[in-house]
C-alpha cells in the first residue's frame, strides 16, 4: 500500500520535507538566539552604573559611540555656529522642535549639540558667543528607523529632519562628528532632551518580534510534518481503494 513512496514524485516530496524541517528548526533557533542576545544586552545595560552617575569625559575618549559609551556624559569645548530646528519631536506628550546648534570644537570638527526642546510656535534662543564648554549625554547618529525622524525632505531652510553627519554634510562647511550630544542643562526657554538607550539594548517591540518569528518557524516545521502525514494518508487511501476496485 505504501509502494508509492518509492515513486519519483514522492522522492521529490520526501527530499523537500527532509530539507524543510531542519531549515525551519535552524531559523527558529537563530531567531531565538537573537532574542536571547537582546535580553542579555538589556540585563547588562541595567547592571551598568547610570550614565548620569559617571563623571563627564572628553568627547574624543568616548568615540566611536557604541553600547558602552551611548548615554555617557561627554565634554567638549569650542564655539557655537550654525543653528537648526529639528521639527516634530515629542516630549512629555507635546510636539515641538529640538534646537540643534553646531559646536566647532578646538580640533576643527563640528559637533551637533541639542541644546533643548522648544515648544511649537516659540522662538529659539540664540546660542552664547565666545569659547564655551558643553556637557551632555552622548548619542549615536540617527537613521531612517529612529523615532521622530523625517526622511521625506521638503523642510524649510534652517530645519533638519534627522540628526546625523550624513544629513549635515551639505549644510555646514566643517567635518561633522558621527555623533551628537544632548545638553544636561538647557538654557532658559528650552527643556533638556533626555538621552535614549543605545540601539539593541532594550526589550522593545523589535526584540519581541524576534520571539514571534521563533514561534512562526517552529510552527512552519510542524506544518510541514502535518502536511506530509496527511498527503501520505490520502495517497495510501487512494491506493487501497484502487486495489479494491473502488
Amino acid at each position: 500500500m505504501y509502494r508509492f513512496l518509492r515513486t519519483p514524485r514522492w522522492w521529490g516530496i520526501n527530499v523537500f520535507v527532509l530539507l524543510a524541517i531542519p531549515f525551519c528548526v535552524f531559523m527558529g533557533t537563530w531567531q531565538l538566539g537573537k532574542f536571547e542576545d537582546r535580553v542579555d544586552s538589556h540585563r547588562e545595560a541595567e547592571q551598568r552604573p547610570a550614565a548620569s552617575a559617571l563623571e563627564a569625559e572628553s568627547l574624543e575618549s568616548l568615540l566611536p559611540v557604541d553600547k558602552e559609551t551611548s548615554g555617557r556624559s561627554a565634554r567638549a569645548s569650542g564655539r557655537f555656529g550654525e543653528q537648526f530646528l529639528v521639527p516634530d519631536r515629542e516630549l512629555d506628550g507635546r510636539t515641538g522642535s529640538y534646537v540643534l546648534t553646531m559646536l566647532r570644537t578646538d580640533g576643527g570638527r563640528s559637533l551637533p549639540v541639542v541644546r533643548g526642546w522648544l515648544p511649537k510656535g516659540a522662538e529659539a534662543p540664540a546660542p552664547p558667543t565666545g569659547e564655551v564648554t558643553v556637557v551632555g549625554a552622548l548619542q549615536a547618529s540617527e537613521n531612517a528607523g529612529t523615532k521622530g525622524v523625517r526622511t521625506a525632505g521638503g523642510l524649510p531652510e534652517g530645519q533638519l529632519g534627522m540628526i546625523s553627519a550624513a544629513s549635515l554634510v551639505n549644510l555646514v562647511t566643517d567635518d561633522v562628528y558621527d555623533a551628537w550630544i544632548t545638553l544636561t542643562d538647557s538654557p532658559a526657554g528650552l527643556t533638556p532632551v533626555p538621552a535614549v538607550a543605545a540601539a539593541g539594548t532594550g526589550l522593545d517591540a523589535k526584540a519581541f518580534q524576534n520571539l514571534g518569528y521563533t514561534a512562526e518557524w517552529f510552527v512552519f516545521a510542524g506544518f510541514v510534518v502535518f502536511m506530509w502525514f496527511r498527503l501520505v494518508r490520502r495517497e495510501a487511501e487512494a491506493s487501497r481503494d484502487e486495489a479494491l476496485g473502488l
